[in-house]
């Protein structure tokens, strides 16, 4: 079974300058940077999940799908020898078929598989590199349902991601895309009707761990690449960092009504945009994907345009010179 995404690999301008502000970014972020000389750019998520940032012309890399700095492969972590062996088998047949680690039916424990999907997306198999943590959000006192009790929930002052959550891409040729992803044992959890498609990697996970959309004019490329935090407090206190250390909202905070997530966007150096991800739907194999006319409102049952600032905790747009509107005036 594939249980998610295990690392995702970029390719960036190949300057000083893209350097030190993709090195900055991902430690704003909240990714711990790996020092080894073996992965000089890549980061961890706290669940050992990878970014890996390489030069746009670094000769190991496939074409890119847009011109740019770009999301460049994608590496989905599986859960046993028995899963790799089979993906291995059925892949052979795909463009850009590679394999290594796999041989007369025994699987190293470096083995992978890999191929480009109807894209030319590099997509990667291996075991999962990902381990437990003992990281837990805050629980919520809904009505009648009350489970934090004499404690307070938590204030974050920056976000320390848990896992890799999900990729979104733009794509003009949908119907392939999704055939092709279903054929690996994707499963589709909800959708827009020739439009977009939420994907998860198995029956039982989260409502999707792979988004395609397809716009009427816009060619295939990277949207964006979601992280998975603790709970919607750190939405906020990841968010609220970021603002402070001047980088850009595209939108957000809001949260999702498809999904029932919380989001925070930003605009990434590495290509597209980044999101902060929270309280995403657990669904099974009882559930029956429902289908959605697209519009605002179902894309974000609410959001806030511009971000809040980290300072003043309040939109930026809003008429300088006060707290927030709910404080009185002397």
């Amino acid at each position: 079974m594939i249980e998610g995404i295990d690392r995702i690999t970029y390719g960036i301008e190949d300057t000083p300058e893209q350097w030190d502000t993709v090195r900055r970014f991902f430690g704003d972020w909240g990714l711990q940077a790996l020092t080894s000389a073996s992965s000089p750019h890549t980061w961890e998520t706290l669940n050992g999940a990878q970014v890996c940032v390489r030069a746009m012309n670094d000769a190991s890399l496939d074409a890119a799908i847009e011109p740019g700095a770009t999301l460049r492969a994608v590496q989905w972590g599986v859960r046993d020898a028995g899963t790799l062996q089979r993906l291995h088998q059925q892949l052979q047949t795909m463009p850009g078929f590679q394999s290594q680690g796999i041989q007369d039916g025994a699987v190293s424990p470096q083995a992978q598989v890999s191929c480009l999907d109807p894209h030319g997306l590099r997509q990667v198999f291996a075991i999962s590199r990902k381990h437990p943590v003992d990281v837990h959000g805050a629980p919520t006192n809904a009505y009648g349902d009350i489970r934090r009790i004499d404690r307070p929930s938590p204030v974050y002052e920056r976000a320390t991601p848990v896992d890799i959550g999900h990729v979104v891409l733009f794509t003009d040729r949908l119907q392939e895309a999704e055939s092709f992803y279903q054929s690996l044992g994707f499963v589709t959890s909800d959708r827009y009707p020739g439009r977009g498609v939420f994907m998860r990697c198995a029956p039982q996970a989260g409502h999707h761990d792979l988004f395609l959309l397809q716009l009427p004019g816009k060619p295939m490329g990277l949207n964006h690449v979601a992280f998975t935090v603790r709970d919607i407090h750190e939405v906020f206190g990841g968010g609220l960092h970021m603002g402070r250390c001047g980088w850009k909202t595209q939108l957000g905070p809001g949260r999702h009504p498809v999904s029932s997530a919380y989001f925070w966007y930003f605009e990434n150096p590495c290509g597209g945009l980044i999101e902060y991800n929270a309280d995403e739907d657990h669904l099974t194999s009882a559930w029956q994907a429902r289908e959605f006319t697209p519009g605002p409102t179902v894309f974000a049952e609410w959001a806030i345009d511009g971000g809040i600032d980290g300072h003043t905790r309040r939109q930026p747009q809003s008429a300088a010179g006060g707290g927030f509107l709910t404080e009185k005036k002397p």
